[in-house]
């Protein structure tokens, strides 16, 4: 009979070729192949393994192997305290992303409302309302991206804070109006877009794909953001470090008037645009 500990030492070593981190995506899909926490698998060592457990271990780790992301693999992601239903339908959360969510939270109210473009599984959009108490509006292209976000939003008991809606980038909601809206769209460049058996191989095409320079869907997105904004407002854009000098012109240039700033990411690399209302917003053009 093969023991937790055994197993594992086998799945390590079997996923040591495929990425730097085998020994916490071991313990993570043995876990998962015999339904307990991580921290009890650790601790339990010496517990004997079913033939049945063994098998499903061994195939998770095939699948692990073959480049597929964790998150797909376990159909959960975590992100910023919480964790997140997931599937091949939408993007995994990065880390990246939750400097988005304290510029948000930072500067949103309970009662205040928020729109989140490009809303994937709902991790940016029912974090900033869970944190904040903001009422926060999401969209996305994909119809299963909106289901993923809507179930994420009921787990977390986030339903009355959070809708999400069907359609291309504002236009499900352009009668709305907004005190902060966040993006992370698209942003790897068409040339850059890594194969399998890369992670990102794995993901939605339409989730990474950012046009040639990386910033097609980000020069669409600009100028219809004028018209939804409440007299103070914030907007947020992430994107990738190659990127952000151009978005950033660009933001500059679409929005005169705002205080446009870079932020970084926990790597120090650039990572997002912030930018800023200054009192009164002026009439948008028709």
């Amino acid at each position: 009979m093969t023991t937790l500990a055994e197993a594992l030492c086998a799945g390590i070593e079997s996923l040591a070729p495929a990425t730097d981190s085998a020994r916490a995506d071991a313990q993570l899909l043995l876990a998962h192949a015999v339904r307990r926490e991580r921290e009890w698998l650790i601790a339990h060592g010496d517990a004997p393994l079913s033939a049945e457990q063994r098998e499903s271990f061994e195939k998770l780790c095939r699948r692990r192997s073959s480049g597929e992301p964790v998150a797909y693999i376990l159909g959960r992601a975590g992100f910023y305290g919480r964790e997140f239903i997931v599937d091949r339908n939408v993007l995994i959360p990065r880390p990246e992303s939750e400097h988005l969510v304290e510029e948000a939270i930072a500067f949103l109210e309970a009662g205040m409302t928020a729109l989140d473009v490009g809303v994937g599984c709902g991790a940016i959009a029912c974090t900033i309302a869970a944190e904040s108490g903001a009422v926060v509006f999401g969209t996305d292209l994909s119809a299963a991206a909106i289901a993923r976000a809507e179930q994420n939003a009921r787990r977390l008991g986030l339903a009355a804070l959070c809708c999400f809606y069907e359609g291309d980038l504002t236009a499900p909601v352009r009668e709305r109006r907004f005190h902060a809206i966040v993006a992370n769209l698209p942003y790897v460049p068409t040339a850059d877009l890594p194969a399998q058996p890369d992670p990102v191989g794995f993901e939605p095409r339409a989730a990474v794909d950012g046009g040639p320079d990386g910033l097609a869907l980000y020069r669409r997105l600009l100028p219809q953001i004028p018209a939804l904004l409440e007299r103070n407002a914030l907007i947020l854009l992430e994107a990738a470090p190659p990127t952000i000098e151009e978005l950033a012109r660009t933001v500059r240039a679409t929005l005169p008037g705002f205080a446009v700033s870079i932020g970084r990411d926990y790597a120090g690399l650039p990572r997002y645009v912030r930018a800023a209302s200054q009192g009164e917003l002026p009439a948008p053009e028709n």
